[in-house]
C-alpha cells in the first residue's frame, strides 16, 4: 500500500497485523509467508520467539523504572534510544543516498512518533504501575483496528477494552494518577501513529534500514531533554550499562527476535500474540517492581487482552473471505 493507496480494508488488516511490529517486521509481514512446520517443536518455535520478544520488552522496562531514580525518565528514554540507535546503525549499515524527500519525510515521521511514544510511556511508568501502564498504551493500537476496519463487532471489542480501562480506574484515574495514566494514553496516541508510519517506512526502504534512521531521529529529539534533567548523570558508567542492558532488553533483542518470528508465523497471529503484553508487563512489574495487582486489575487487563484479540481475530476472518472471494 503506497501513501496514495488508503482502501479501508487494505489498511485495517495491515494495521491490526501490525499491532506492536517494528518497522523492519512490518515490512517482511505481508511480503513473507509461514513456512509449513515440519512437526510441533517447529510450530512452536516461532511463538517462543514471540513470547521470548514480549518477556524482553517488559522486564526491559521493569529495569528501566529502577534506573529512573538515577537518570530520571527522560534520562532513561535517552540511553534507551542513543544506544539502540547506535547498535542498529552499526549493524544495518543504512545507505544515505539514493532516498527522496518523501522517504526522509516518512522516516522524520516514523522517529518523532517512536520518540513521543517512548518518552510518554517511560513519564507513565514513573507514576503508575508497569501493567497499568502498558494495559491503557495498548487502547492506542486497539481504537487504531478498530476505527480502521469499520466493521461493527469491533464497537463490540472497543466496549469490552472500555469497561476494562473503567475497572482499572477504579471509577475514576485518581487512583492510578491521573497524569500518570493520561501520559499513558496518550503514548497509547503516538503508538498507533507509530504503527501507521512503520508500515510506510517498511515499504520505502530495504530490512531494518529505515528502523535504524528512525532510531537516530527519535535518539536525538530525546538528547536535549535527557540532558537537561540528568546531565552528567548519564555518564556514571553503572548508569550507562544499566541504560544499554535497557536498549538491548526492550528495542534490539525484541526487534531481533520479532523478525526471526513473523518469517515462519503469519503476522495476524503474531499480533494477537501481542496483545497478550498488558499480562506479561503486569508479571514484569510484580517480580522485579513488587507491583501487585488487584483481582480487579487482573480481571481489568484480561477484559482489555480479550477485546484486543478479539479484534484482531475479527480481522483475520474478513481476510479469509476476501481471499475466497
Amino acid at each position: 500500500m503506497n501513501d496514495q493507496r488508503s482502501a479501508a480494508g487494505a489498511m485495517a488488516a495491515e494495521q491490526a497485523a501490525a499491532v506492536a511490529v517494528p518497522e523492519a517486521v512490518s515490512a517482511l509481514g505481508g511480503a513473507a509467508g509461514p513456512v509449513r512446520p515440519n512437526g510441533r517443536r517447529a510450530a512452536l518455535a516461532p511463538v517462543a520467539l514471540v513470547v521470548a520478544g514480549g518477556l524482553s520488552v517488559q522486564f526491559g522496562s521493569a529495569v528501566a523504572v529502577l534506573l529512573m531514580p538515577r537518570a530520571g525518565a527522560l534520562g532513561v528514554v535517552t540511553l534507551r534510544l542513543a544506544v539502540a540507535a547506535l547498535v542498529l546503525m552499526a549493524v544495518c549499515r543504512p545507505k544515505l543516498r539514493g532516498h527522496s524527500r518523501a522517504d526522509w519525510g516518512t522516516v522524520l515521521a516514523f522517529g518523532v512518533a517512536m520518540g513521543g511514544m517512548n518518552t510518554l510511556f517511560y513519564q507513565a511508568v514513573d507514576r503508575i504501575p508497569l501493567g497499568a501502564a502498558v494495559t491503557l498504551e495498548v487502547l492506542g493500537p486497539l481504537a487504531l483496528s478498530v476505527v480502521a476496519s469499520r466493521r461493527l463487532v469491533n464497537l463490540v471489542w472497543a466496549g469490552l477494552a472500555l469497561g476494562g480501562v473503567v475497572l482499572l480506574s477504579g471509577g475514576g484515574f485518581d487512583r492510578l494518577d491521573p497524569v500518570g495514566a493520561a501520559y499513558a494514553l496518550g503514548a497509547g496516541a503516538m503508538w498507533a501513529t507509530y504503527i501507521v508510519f512503520s508500515a510506510r517506512t517498511g515499504r520505502r526502504f530495504p530490512q531494518a534500514d529505515g528502523l535504524a534512521l528512525a532510531m537516530v531521529v527519535a535518539a536525538l529529539l530525546s538528547l536535549p531533554l535527557g540532558i537537561l534533567e540528568s546531565g552528567s548523570k548519564l555518564l556514571v558508567p553503572s548508569t550507562l550499562g544499566l541504560g544499554a542492558a535497557v536498549a538491548l532488553l526492550s528495542s534490539v533483542l525484541p526487534y531481533t527476535l520479532e523478525l526471526m518470528a513473523l518469517r515462519r508465523l503469519p503476522a495476524p497471529t503474531f499480533a494477537i500474540l501481542m496483545s497478550l503484553e498488558p499480562a506479561i508487563a503486569a508479571t514484569a512489574g510484580f517480580l522485579i517492581l513488587d507491583q501487585a495487582l488487584s483481582a480487579t486489575d487482573a480481571l481489568a487487563i484480561a477484559l482489555v487482552i480479550g477485546a484486543s484479540m478479539g479484534a484482531v481475530r475479527s480481522q483475520v476472518r474478513v481476510g479469509k473471505r476476501r481471499d475466497h472471494a
